[in-house]
């Protein structure tokens, strides 16, 4: 097995024929890495994954994208994170339905090209990690900004700093995704990835650590000055919540994308090792967990959030009288969501 197929085990492998050279390949790999049983997860449950994931987050983007209220830049924020999450899902369901495919030789494609296919949804995976990373980064420092700048934060942090942050978010999470894949060959290229990971939690830490210490006192000192005490109390205690609720995204996010990150530690630490093998065998559930973290991430957004909660449900509401209206032939209305997607 190559460092490839331990990064992202290739799904197409042997599904050429009985006799393809493909199979006994696959086989000779799962006997060296993976000495355990081979673990499954059923396609349905990718599937049902992928279609909530991709409904909840589009309707964060869409709530986000319709209400002037919430064009700030914390939202631009949380909506690049909800588009890294949408990713993930995307990616993973057409990578699903195209095993599907492949497997019940419902269609018939050269290895070649499923190879090229399985760069392409291994890419879209590297892009949405790093995307997810560098959006939490940003969220983090933006509430930084807000708990201990606050006078000065609608001078620090505007919508088109915030845009250009974005901007080069993605343009350097569609380099870094290719170059991954493109340079999978070297053993570099993981410990890149994993010491990114470590890194960004690193730095993320330290600000949310440092927010939760001195935010009270910040606070106090706010209130302490002349005819905006309540006002300055007002404004640190919503600011300490939204860190609070981009704590919980950080520990969700810690929750369902380490176990990856340790998969790939075993790869390049102790491959032969039989606990590590043992480990490694479990991957399809790592990739489950990825997608439950996509799934979460809205949950979160709309329990925190009581004012995205409210527009959330207003989209749902117009979605459904757009369908009526359009089932008795009055008028014809199509659902925001769909001119998300």
């Amino acid at each position: 097995m190559n460092l490839s197929e331990a990064l992202f085990p290739n799904p197409f492998v042997g599904t050429s024929g009985p006799d393809d050279n493909g199979t006994a390949s696959a086989s000779a790999n799962r006997t060296r890495f993976s000495p355990c049983h081979n673990f499954s997860i059923p396609t349905e449950v990718f599937l049902a994954l992928g279609i909530v994931s991709l409904v909840e987050n589009a309707l964060v983007i869409a709530a986000i994208a319709r209400n002037r209220n919430m064009h700030s830049p914390m939202y631009c924020f949380i909506c690049s994170l909800a588009v890294a999450d949408l990713l993930v899902c995307l990616s993973n369901a057409w990578e699903t339905i195209a095993i599907a495919l492949v497997h019940g030789r419902h269609v018939h494609i050269p290895a070649r090209i499923l190879q090229h296919v399985d760069n392409v949804f291994d890419s879209f995976i590297c892009i949405s990690v790093v995307a997810s990373m560098c959006n939490l980064l940003a969220i983090a420092v933006d509430r930084y900004v807000t708990i201990f700048y606050a006078l000065q934060y609608h001078s620090i942090v505007t919508m088109r700093r915030a845009a250009v942050v974005i901007a080069c978010v993605w343009a350097a999470c569609v380099v870094s995704g290719t170059l991954f894949i493109t340079y999978w060959d070297h053993r570099t290229v993981i410990v890149c990835l994993i010491a990114l990971f470590v890194t960004m939690l690193v730095l993320m830490a330290s600000l949310y650590a440092h927010m939760f210490a001195l935010a009270r006192s910040h606070a106090q000192r706010i209130s302490a000055q002349p005819r905006s005490s309540r006002q300055g109390q007002q404004n640190g205690a919503a600011s300490l919540k939204g860190a609070v609720t981009l704590s919980i995204l950080l520990g969700v996010f810690v929750f369902c994308w380490a176990p990856f990150f340790l998969h790939l530690t075993f790869i390049i630490s102790c491959p032969a090792n039989p606990y590590c093998c043992a480990y490694i065998a479990y991957f399809p559930l790592y990739l489950l967990l990825i997608m439950i973290n996509s799934v979460i991430d809205p949950l979160i957004y709309a329990f925190r959030s009581p004012e995205l909660r409210v527009i959330i449900r207003d989209t749902l509401r117009k979605c459904g009288r757009g369908r009526g209206r359009g089932a008795n032939g009055t008028r014809g209305s199509s659902c925001c969501c769909v001119q998300v997607r």
